[in-house]
């Protein structure tokens, strides 16, 4: 009896995770005019569309890509951020909430 259980739990855990790689492929990209977005002054590239006057902190240089925030693999062009649950945000993207990655 034991053994059926440990197979099904076994299976559970392979479906799970199918699943969630299933998911994260899927994922919408953040809209700029989407209002958390646009709070945080999300832009999906960060040279030349940020406004200076109302966030005069930010950089050229700082960009998803580069932030602690940001969940990106190697090379990748979009990538989440736990800021916009379910939806990408750009490499080359940047927001108010940036922070430097240690």
């Amino acid at each position: 009896m034991n053994r059926d259980r440990r197979a099904f739990v076994l299976r559970l855990g392979v479906l799970g995770a199918a699943a969630t790689t299933t998911g994260a492929r899927a994922q919408a990209h953040v809209d700029e005019k989407d209002p958390q977005a646009a709070a945080l002054g999300y832009v999906q590239d960060t040279t030349g569309k940020v406004d200076e006057k109302k966030f005069p902190k930010h950089s050229a240089q700082q960009t998803c890509g580069g932030c602690a925030l940001g969940q990106f693999k190697a090379s990748e062009a979009w990538g989440n951020c736990p800021l916009f649950a379910g939806r990408q945000v750009s490499a080359k993207g940047w927001c108010s909430a940036w922070a430097k990655k240690a």
